[in-house]
Parts: C-alpha cells; sequence; structure tokens
C-alpha cells in the first residue's frame, strides 16, 4: 500500500515499516556506529553512509515514521525542540523580518527576542489568534511568520490556512509549532503551512525520557530546506541513535496515547468549567472558547491534552491547590503518559501570565480519578 493510503495509527504502530534488517526483527534496530567502512578501492560500503551525523540509519527510520505522519516532503530530527527552532531562524537573513506569535512557549520567545536583536531582523510580536491584528502585521514584507497552535499555556487557536494565506501574501513562510496537538491532531503543512516543528520531547515521545525535536516541510525543494539540512550538518544539530529509537518506540503508541489524553482532557474540562472554585477553563474543545469553532475544523479526534485553568483566590489560592494534588505531578513539561501540573507565574515571573493559572498537561490515567484529585485539592 502507499505511504499515503495509511492511517497514523498503522503508520505509528508498524513503525512506518521500519524492521531489523540484521535478524528480520519486527522491531527496529538500533545503529550506534559513528563513521562506515570503505572497501579497498576506497568506495563507501554502504552508498550514502559516511558519518553518522548525518547518515545514522536509526535516526533515518524515526524521521520517516514522522514524516509520514506528518504528511510532509521530508522530516529532520534535532536533539530539542528549541534546536529545531533554531535551525530554522538561522535561516532568516540578517536585517530581514519576523512575525512571531506573542504569548507563546517562552523559551521560543526568550531566544527569538536575542536572536533577533543579534541579527538586526525586525520582530513585531502579535496575537496571531486575532485574525486582524496578523493581516495588519503581514501587511509589510517578512520573510516568516511563527505561529504556535495551540498556544502554551494560554491555549489560543490560530487559522492556519488564513495564516498560511497571509504568510504569503507577505512574501513569507509560515512555520507552525505544532508540539501540543501533534500530526495526530493537526497536520498543519495540509493546511498551508510550509514548516511545522514539534518539540518530540513531549506527546511524540510521550514517555519523559527523550529531548528531541523535529521540522517537516511541505516541499523538499525550497531553499530554506536546504539551508536548513546545511546548517544541521555543519552546526552538528543531531540527535543520538538511542534517543531516536526511543522516540520512534514512542511513536508506535502515539495515536492511542492521543486518543486517551484528549478523552480524558475533555471530561476534566468539563467538569472544571461548572466547579465554583474555577474561574475560567482555557481548553479548545469546550464550545465556549474562542477558538472552539476553529480548532473544531483543523483539529481531528480530540482538541489536545493540554489545558490552563484561573483559580478562584489569587496567587495564593493557587499555589494551595497546586501543592494539595497528589495524581498530578509539580513539574515542567508537557505530553507524557503521567499527568503534570505547573504554576506557571513561577516559571515565567513578570510575563503577564496570571498568578492564579495552573497548567496541566492530561496523561493517560483514569479520568475519574484525575477528576477526584482535583476535587480533594480544590475542596483544601
Amino acid at each position: 500500500m502507499r505511504d499515503d493510503d495509511l492511517k497514523p495509527a498503522t503508520i505509528a504502530a508498524q513503525a512506518a515499516g521500519a524492521m531489523n534488517a540484521a535478524d528480520g526483527g519486527v522491531v527496529p534496530g538500533i545503529s550506534m556506529a559513528t563513521t562506515y567502512g570503505r572497501g579497498p578501492d576506497n568506495a563507501l560500503l554502504v552508498p550514502g553512509n559516511v558519518y553518522a551525523r548525518d547518515h545514522s540509519a536509526t535516526i533515518r527510520q524515526a524521521e520517516e515514521v514522522l514524516r509520514q505522519l506528518e504528511g510532509a516532503a521530508a522530516s529532520l530530527l534535532f536533539p530539542s525542540g528549541m534546536a529545531a527552532i533554531a535551525a530554522l531562524f538561522r535561516t532568516v537573513p540578517g536585517g530581514g523580518r519576523v512575525v512571531v506569535q506573542s504569548g507563546i512557549y517562552w523559551g521560543a520567545t526568550v531566544w527569538v527576542r536575542a536572536f533577533c536583536a543579534r541579527r538586526g531582523i525586525t520582530l513585531d510580536e502579535v496575537d496571531a489568534a486575532d485574525g486582524a491584528a496578523l493581516e495588519a502585521a503581514c501587511a509589510t514584507r517578512a520573510d516568516l511568520v511563527w505561529i504556535e497552535v495551540p498556544s502554551n499555556p494560554w491555549l489560543k487557536v490560530v487559522d492556519i490556512a488564513r495564516a498560511a494565506d497571509l504568510a504569503h501574501g507577505a512574501g513569507a513562510l509560515l512555520a507552525v509549532d505544532g508540539t501540543a496537538a501533534t500530526p495526530v491532531l493537526t497536520r498543519a503543512l495540509e493546511l498551508g503551512a510550509d514548516i511545522s516543528m514539534h518539540s518530540g520531547t513531549k506527546a511524540i515521545n510521550g514517555h519523559t525520557d527523550v529531548v528531541a525535536g523535529v521540522l517537516s516541510c511541505r516541499d523538499s525543494g525550497l531553499p530554506v530546506w536546504a539551508m536548513i539540512e546545511a546548517d544541521r550538518h555543519d552546526a552538528g544539530a543531531i540527535l543520538g541513535p538511542f534517543e531516536a529509537w526511543l522516540l520512534m518506540r514512542g511513536m508506535r503508541t502515539l495515536p492511542l496515547r492521543m486518543e486517551r489524553m484528549c478523552a480524558n482532557a475533555l471530561a476534566i474540562a468539563r467538569h472544571l468549567d461548572a466547579h465554583d472554585r474555577i474561574e475560567a477553563v482555557l481548553y479548545p474543545g469546550l464550545p465556549a472558547h474562542p477558538g472552539h469553532e476553529i480548532a473544531a475544523r483543523q483539529m481531528c479526534g480530540g482538541s489536545g491534552y493540554l489545558m490552563s485553568v484561573l483559580v478562584r483566590g489569587g496567587r495564593d489560592a493557587a499555589l494551595a491547590v497546586n501543592g494539595r494534588l497528589e495524581l498530578f505531578h509539580r513539574a515542567t513539561s508537557l505530553g507524557g503518559v503521567e499527568s503534570l501540573v505547573e504554576h506557571r507565574a513561577t516559571i515565567e515571573p513578570h510575563t503577564g501570565i496570571p498568578e492564579n493559572l495552573l497548567r496541566l498537561s492530561i496523561g493517560i490515567e483514569d479520568a475519574g480519578d484525575l477528576i477526584a484529585d482535583l476535587d480533594r485539592a480544590l475542596a483544601g
């Protein structure tokens, strides 16, 4: 069967058809070699395999799984999501211009601001979920438009197809950070994005034991893609083969995990939305969410596993609830099989995050148990 005939669950479970060529095992092997041999005539024993910086079979297998899940022309793995973001932004010329969504992952915002300042790149931060604001930002020529859908921790939803039209009208590429959706829920490239980025550390791996990032493209003939390939090779931003193998193992259950996590998240969001100790629930699966209609169009199979809640009573009340939770681990990150809670204003002080906001990453535990844990913590 052709790749495009297969559904994500099949692609993931079978690791895009990868097997262990050495022994015929149905589980892909790990190639740990850092360099590759040549014969007496100095010809490569395996054409194309020179050095592990670009030529690891294990990494190529993991990239192929991601490529097929994303519906991409090509995918490249990096040692972190930030390494992937940096490789993309380094394609922007000095003196260029980028439009970046405001209120997104703080680590990306901090790095992009510093990078643009060093390179003399004009940076315009805009609430991209506001269609009029994004249109105004794209009225001037740009090199790159960067959005995050849904955003972290505000859970705002940008219309990707509309953003693509606006970016292209400005002469820019559209890049989408889809970490909180994964390619199982949203295939940004099919909606018009040029580049898709995911932090593989999060739900793609799903087991909180790998740090990785991935870029995928709609057209591998883009000059920017060649620049990204060269940058990864020359700067050495490569993922190790063992990490790639763990990532591939995690992806084999990605659709199944996302199904359970989304179902849990929706049940919890509905419950908390009616709770008298909760001021607001930010989750695109709720009909009252400003981005609900867009999310319903461009997210297939669920509204994600990430949400933020505003606890009545301000900072002290939110921290008290955070401290009383027993099943939710108090830890940074998101997308793992275990549920996490984080008081974001503690991690990102002075950034406009409400003091009473708790970010919840919903895992695969029993939804009733998680709801009971939240109710106990909210009751005091």
